[in-house]
């Protein structure tokens, strides 16, 4: 059997970081508000506007190759999951390979929002297992900076700018992406969403004055339905594979709260020594925080653990994947 196995990563951030304190001259907030209702201390943001999501990915991307020992040329596929697309056209994954220089691949954009890389990780196994592809490239960015609005102290503390990215390549060896459950339910748009910027509200003089360009939340209803569905999927995974809580080695949660991630763990059974976390330095890079977490973690990563991935998005997307690591 043919499974889909990360045998690299890559990742990126901004080198400008912005504080907790670095918000409270901008905003009515504090450090120790940001940090009891979050988990966040800092996050990364980009502050050259010439500067895309496409230019984040393209290094997360590199390190991945060169780690790998691999030209661009040898990707057969990228998929890019992300909400920040350079442009509506063409695809973001297309301006990607361009600027690697990966002419040889072809790829599209994949929009889950916070849950944007575990579809496209999904996504892309697929094209392995088949057969069809030997070198598959996934990417999870974000420049969530650029559709923030600064005076708005619920949302602008949350979200960075990141990406990273993972190679898959095929093996028969009892590692790999084992098992997923994705979900997603159209009716919580309402609470998480952009309201103009689309062929429903297309842009206008008019909706740019009324800063319907930047992510609107309802912080509330989205909070209960995170920790309720994504420490749901990650139990249900771990029952249909007959896992206990004793065989994870890791959980990688998505990093949007961390009050979520602990009622996830808990749901779980797992204690917090098993929990990847680096919200505290990057904030909530939306679909680039489980990518970066493994970029983080990568070093303590042994061939044969056993890794819970979980995500909640926007749309309402949500889902886990149950993946054995591929190498030492």
């Amino acid at each position: 059997m043919i499974r889909a196995a990360i045998t690299a990563v890559g990742g990126y951030v901004p080198e400008n970081i912005v504080t907790n304190f670095d918000l409270e001259k901008i905003i009515e907030t504090t450090d120790e508000w940001i940090t009891t209702r979050t988990g966040i201390k800092q996050r990364h943001l980009e502050n050259n506007p010439d500067k895309a999501t496409s230019d984040m990915c393209v290094e997360a991307v590199k390190l991945l190759c060169q780690k790998r020992g691999i030209s661009p040329e040898e990707i057969d596929l990228l998929i890019c999951g992300t909400i920040t697309p350079d442009m509506v056209f063409p695809a973001t994954a297309n301006v990607i390979c361009a600027k690697l220089g990966a002419k040889n691949a072809w790829g599209y954009d994949l929009g889950a929002a916070c849950s944007g890389f575990i579809y496209s990780l999904v996504t892309g196994s697929q094209f392995i297992e088949t057969g069809r592809y030997k070198k598959v490239v996934v990417v999870g960015a974000d420049m969530m900076s650029r559709i923030i609005d600064y005076t708005d102290r619920a949302t602008c503390v949350i979200f960075g700018d990141g990406a990273g990215a993972v190679l898959l390549e095929p093996t028969t060896e009892e590692v790999g992406i084992m098992d997923f459950v994705l979900h997603a339910d159209g009716n919580g748009a309402t609470h998480l969403h952009m309201k103009a910027g689309g062929s429903a509200k297309p842009a206008s003089a008019e909706t740019v004055q009324n800063k319907q360009h930047y992510v609107y939340q309802e912080g509330q209803p989205v909070f209960k339905h995170a920790v309720y569905n994504m420490s749901e999927v990650s139990a249900r995974i771990m029952e249909r594979n007959k896992l206990k809580s004793e065989n994870i080695q890791w959980l990688a949660a998505h990093q949007a709260n961390k009050r979520i991630i602990d009622a996830t763990a808990e749901r779980m059974g797992i204690g917090k020594d098993k929990v990847m976390m680096n919200i505290e330095r990057y904030g909530n890079t939306t679909a680039g925080t489980i990518p970066l977490l493994l970029w983080d973690y990568e070093k303590q990563l042994k061939k044969g653990d056993t890794i819970i991935i979980s995500a909640f998005g926007g749309g309402f997307t949500w889902g886990s994947i149950y993946l054995k690591w591929a190498y030492n």
